[in-house]
């Protein structure tokens, strides 16, 4: 069983070592570019791709404004469609309520569909300590599973192994699960792939329990979606007696139009489809068809207080398409295993810390674990301005104050550290709100260039001029010249454009400079 992501080391710790491994960083090149090579040529088929983008951004924030509603109108769907729903407020209340759901069907077996949500609780060690074997069926997540591995990327799991990992992994731990990997097994995606296809075969037809996430959830319906490319998630959905789905509370749209929208977004940012090869719809229980006993977890988890924060709450659009991991120039050098966390990259950059909150030095570094170039945002299908997330979360972080988790109100100390920079940040913000101060700082910042380091000093401030030189001061202000440029060209400067030389008529003093 591979460690839990508690107690993991801060981002910039856990990064350093997978920086310097040239065949992590090798796979992650190759994976990830080609990958945002086919995703920008599928998009570029769209015409009115910036239209499906905002659309499904409106749909979200629409949906999240109104989320009370959405999910008493889903559990009551779910509910007459012969479905059961539990509402779990954090990771621990989900895991008793799926473990007590497989204990009371007497199997000690489950076969799972790849879930986000399910590494986010750490359900599978919860199954373990309870007797209860889950068994990973996606491809990249078995490969995990088998190699006692973590999750490295949202979509493809196994990204940071190659073909030869992948073989080796298969010939020596296929046997400790189940099937072993046939004789003389090669590296070819083909001879791959067939060899978990007869691993997976007989655990499809011998489980009657089955774990699933959820894409999205109609709440018009109670109908549950699930995506996925390889068919082994609909195996889970169709073969089992008992289907427990867990899902997060964001995960509800309004109508079957709206999916109408996500449905043509998420294949092409995520696997540069123009169709999702296998888009699993079910509702509730039919007699005959698919799994008798349906249970649908709804997971909280600090959604509810991330809805609060009004900038951050944007992160809890996302549809899990991996498009911003694929464009992250952060992520492609230091991999997933370094954000500590089942979400990677820039989305779990500003969704892990709220989900989980500043609390711990990891998590209040994962702010930081950006060079805010702005990609994501770029190539993100529902819009989330991740940079200004990010800086919202590192303001956060620098401050402190007071958080809600899980309905508890707690007070996060300032980060250690950043005493400098907050009264440096704080000094600035005075100077800028009282303009003969700043009229002044500037003339001696001028007057006294001459004297200025082309490093900082202190460790810290060392660290980060090592390969970045201050930017030096020029002769004369803006303002300065513009006021010379004017006397030159024989028209009256203006009195109140410079800070501290007096105010137009009607203008209050201290505006905006």
């Amino acid at each position: 069983m591979s460690s839990t992501y508690l107690g993991l080391p801060t981002f910039p710790r856990a990064a350093a070592p997978a920086t310097r491994d040239t065949q992590l960083r090798a796979n992650l090149r190759h994976a990830t570019h080609t990958i945002r090579a086919k995703r920008a040529a599928a998009v570029a088929e769209l015409d009115d791709w910036g239209e499906l983008r905002a659309a499904g951004a409106a749909v979200k924030d629409h949906t999240l404004r109104h989320l009370d509603h959405y999910l008493l109108q889903l559990e009551a769907a779910v509910t007459a469609a012969g479905g059961t729903v539990h509402w779990a407020a954090d990771a621990a209340e989900a895991n008793r309520i799926v473990t007590r759901l497989v204990q009371e069907t007497g199997e000690t077996e489950v076969v799972k569909v790849k879930s986000m949500a399910t590494q986010e609780i750490e359900l599978n060690d919860a199954l373990a300590e309870a007797g209860i074997t889950a068994y990973e069926t996606d491809l990249a997540e078995l490969i995990v599973q088998l190699a006692d591995d973590r999750p490295s990327h949202i979509l493809v799991p196994a990204i940071h192994k190659n073909r030869r990992q992948i073989r080796n992994t298969f010939t020596e731990q296929m046997a400790r699960w189940g099937r072993p990997a046939p004789e003389g097994l090669g590296d070819s995606p083909a001879d791959l792939a067939e060899a978990a296809r007869l691993h997976l075969r007989e655990k499809f037809l011998r489980a009657k329990v089955a774990v699933s996430g959820a894409n999205f959830m109609v709440a018009e319906t109670g109908t549950v979606v699930v995506l996925e490319s390889e068919g082994n998630g609909r195996m889970c959905l169709t073969v089992p007696e008992t289907l427990i789905t867990v899902a997060g509370i964001e995960k509800v749209v309004p109508t079957w139009r709206d999916l109408e929208i996500f449905l043509q977004t998420l294949p092409r940012s995520s696997t540069a489809e123009r169709m999702n090869p296998y888009t699993s719809t079910f509702t509730g229980t039919t007699d005959g068809d698919g799994p008798g006993t349906f249970h649908l977890v709804l997971l909280d988890n600090g959604r509810t207080d991330t809805l609060a924060d009004a900038v951050g709450r944007q992160a809890l659009r996302c549809i899990r398409c991996s498009a911003c991991l694929n464009v992250c120039p952060v992520y492609e050098r230091a991999g997933g295993h370094a954000y500590g966390s089942p979400y990677p990259g820039p989305i779990g950059a500003i969704l892990t810390p709220q989900l989980r909150g500043t609390g711990t030095a990891l998590d209040a570094s994962l702010p930081y674990a950006s060079s805010l170039c702005g990609a994501c945002y770029e190539v993100c299908p529902v819009a989330i301005d991740i940079p200004e997330v990010l800086v919202h979360l590192r303001e956060r972080v620098v401050e402190g104050g007071e958080v809600t988790r899980a309905g508890i109100r707690t007070t996060i100390k300032p980060a250690k550290g950043h005493a400098a920079e907050r009264a440096a940040m704080r000094a600035g913000r005075w100077a800028l709100d009282h303009p003969a101060a700043w009229r002044t700082t500037q003339r001696l910042a001028l007057g006294t260039r001459a004297l200025h380091p082309r490093r900082l000093p202190g460790k810290a401030a060392k660290a980060w001029t090592a390969s970045r030189e201050l930017p030096e001061l020029p002769g004369q202000s803006f303002r300065e010249w513009w006021r010379q440029r004017e006397r030159q060209a024989g028209r009256p400067a203006e009195t109140g454009g410079e800070a501290g030389g007096g105010t137009r008529s009607g203008e209050p003093k201290g505006g905006q400079q």
